[in-house]
């Protein structure tokens, strides 16, 4: 069964908050970019809705629970809202270390797509590793369904083994050791929570967006009934190739 800190977002107003952290109004965005504001959040029409402004403004929000392994899912669409000016933000779904240690603990972006409503799922794992560059693994589905303006259920299965996500019950990547050098093995976070960001990588005049999340569902590792609840197309296999583009929390 679900752990208690899922969310079924059969409310309205803000996110709950024995759930949920939001910002404040508003804390500054991705690299200092916009701002991460709290009334660009809302519960309506039983979803998690998230806008984005063109004067950069977004919606972010973090689970308060944390926890070593398990599964996340959550069912996602985003669109853009306005016309394509080439400035889009990017919708996510991460795990972020409880520590706020990065890159030392890792990150794992299992949804990270450079534009709302895109053809295909794009994903970053990142190592947990010391100074230098960005050591991760970024994986795209290839043979893709209906876009991401469409409903899809999107998780990610966490072990001391391994990393392994799904979209719409069909596996499309996983990831195991790695370590090397200052690097640990690519599932050695200590322990991290889900984030759901909307993000703004360029700073003002951005495409307006907005990112739906119909449901959360959070299990712990030896947790009754994770199975993914199919929806939409089935996910195809994954392509992999290391491209620099970190979305840290």
């Amino acid at each position: 069964m679900p752990l208690p800190a899922s969310d079924e977002f059969d409310y309205t107003g803000p996110p709950d908050p024995a759930r949920w952290n939001t910002p404040g109004e508003c804390w500054p965005g991705h690299d200092g970019n916009g701002g991460r504001c709290a009334s660009r959040t809302t519960i309506e029409d039983g979803k998690l809705v998230q806008t984005g402004l063109a004067n950069g403004d977004s919606g972010w929000v973090a689970s308060t629970f944390n926890q070593q392994y398990g599964r996340w899912e959550a069912r996602v669409r985003s669109t853009p809202t306005g016309p394509d000016n080439g400035r889009q933000y990017h919708p996510l779904l991460i795990i972020w270390p409880e520590s706020d240690r990065w890159p030392q603990d890792g990150e794992y972006d299992f949804l990270e797509n450079g534009a709302p409503g895109e053809d295909c799922a794009e994903a970053f794992i990142h190592y947990p590793h010391g100074r230098g560059p960005v050591q991760q693994e970024f994986v795209r589905e290839s043979d893709c369904g209906a876009p991401l303006t469409e409903w899809h259920n999107v998780a990610v299965e966490w072990t001391p083994e391994e990393i392994t996500g799904f979209i719409d019950g069909r596996e499309w990547f996983r990831f195991s050791g790695g370590a090397q050098g200052n690097r640990r093995d690519i599932q050695a976070m200590p322990s991290g929570h889900l984030t759901i960001q909307l993000d703004n990588f360029f700073g003002g005049d951005m495409q307006p967006a907005r990112y739906e999340v119909d449901w959360v569902r959070i299990y712990p590792l030896d947790g009754s009934d994770p199975a993914p609840d199919p929806a939409g197309e089935p996910a195809a296999e994954p392509t992999e190739e290391p491209v620099p583009d970190p979305a840290e929390e």
